[in-house]
């Protein structure tokens, strides 16, 4: 029997499970992957208990509970005055990966080419390869983490498929603004192509405001938007997503879906839908929330050799540990877990040709007793 020739063979274990499988080993503490340690709120989880106890316990529909749906639009019309049809726009998936997924799939040929901007997410590229495009990996500035438009010029072409931007920015915490959505917008025009945005963090918006390509009419109507609520509620295990985009679009994606998953865990929807309109002050307060938590984290680490890069969004943090050593992320980030007990994750992973770089991200998403124990330790390196 020959062996099984791998459709991903660049691909292995990704680096967020090999540092919290580390940092289990090692009893260390996880500020690696991107989860919160504390609960929901509770208010939300009584809500699923409610619909679990009142049998919404079968198939939800395809594209989503049509009362979630509705949610989302009433929410979209609040928060970005953008006018989105339940029906037809708007597709509620199992977590943002799966949307981001689908959306690829959706418009994504062999032969196609798709540009992305690093560090960038890992979840892109396997799913651009799986469709059989190429991806063009354009580094974003060095200090600022802001889109180099003049590298987007120079490799955006008639190949150009799809373009993927990701705001507010992950590991980096940088933001788009309404500016650069015009430039984006204006260098696309020329291009049949369209435009994937990753927006899971829009409402952990530390500094500034979130700029949806939903609110920029030229760009609206080439693109997939993409929000998770497990970043929203504290509940990344929940695995509730949803994307927005035209109709035309929303069509192709649901094709896709359709054979993913089907449907999104019902309860769950039913629970969300009712919360969102219940509880609209839980996403309006978490700016704030955040805030709190990056700057305690700041003040903690004031103390170490650790130097940290502005963050405006998300709730990840990068640090410079240039003065402690000169080793590869990757090695300094092992080193961490396994003799000081706090796991990071290496900058490096998210970059097709890493620069030389001694960055790692620290994720805040914590218990203020957890931030204090990680800095005690840190202060040891």
């Amino acid at each position: 029997m020959n062996l099984l020739e791998s459709k991903l063979p660049k691909v292995g274990t990704t680096i967020f499970t090999v540092m919290s499988q580390l940092a289990e080993q090692h009893k260390a503490i996880n500020l690696s992957q991107g989860f919160p340690d504390f609960q929901p709120p509770a208010r939300l989880v009584e809500l699923i208990t409610h619909h679990l106890e009142a049998g919404r316990n079968q198939y939800a529909p395809m594209a989503g509970a049509r009362e979630l749906r509705e949610a989302i639009a009433e929410k979209l019309r609040s928060l970005y005055g953008v006018h989105a049809d339940s029906e037809t726009e708007i597709t509620v998936t199992s977590g943002a990966t799966e949307a981001l997924f689908a959306a690829i799939h959706a418009v994504v040929r062999p032969g196609d080419e798709v540009i992305v901007f690093d560090p960038a997410y890992d979840s892109y590229e396997p799913a651009v390869t799986l469709a059989g495009g190429t991806t063009l990996h354009v580094p974003l500035t060095a200090t600022s983490f802001a889109i180099d438009w003049e590298r987007l010029k120079s490799v955006l072409s008639d190949r150009t498929r799809l373009v993927i931007v990701n705001s507010p920015h992950n590991p980096s915490g940088a933001l788009l603004t309404d500016d650069d959505l015009r430039e984006l917008a204006a260098l696309l025009r020329p291009y049949g192509c369209y435009l994937l945005s990753d927006e899971v963090y829009e409402h952990i918006v530390l500094d500034g405001r979130h700029a949806s390509v939903l609110a920029h009419p030229e760009l609206r109507e080439r693109s997939f938007a993409v929000f998770s609520f497990g970043k929203t509620y504290h509940a990344t295990g929940w695995k509730v997503g949803y994307t927005v985009a035209p109709r035309a679009l929303t069509e192709e994606l649901r094709k896709i879906h359709q054979y993913l998953t089907f449907s999104t865990v019902t309860p769950l929807q039913y629970a969300l839908a009712d919360y969102l309109r219940e509880r609209p002050d839980h996403y309006l307060s978490l700016p704030d929330f955040y805030r709190e938590k990056r700057d305690l984290f700041a003040r903690l680490l004031e103390p170490t050799r650790f130097e940290l890069t502005p963050t405006r969004g998300t709730y990840f943090q990068l640090a410079d540990y240039g003065q402690i050593s000169s080793e590869p992320d990757t090695e300094f980030a092992r080193r961490l877990t396994i003799e000081h007990g706090v796991a990071v994750i290496p900058i490096s992973v998210f970059y097709a040709e890493p620069p030389k770089s001694t960055l790692v991200r620290f994720c805040f998403a914590k218990e203020e007793q957890t931030l204090r124990a990680a800095a005690e330790r840190l202060r040891d390196v």
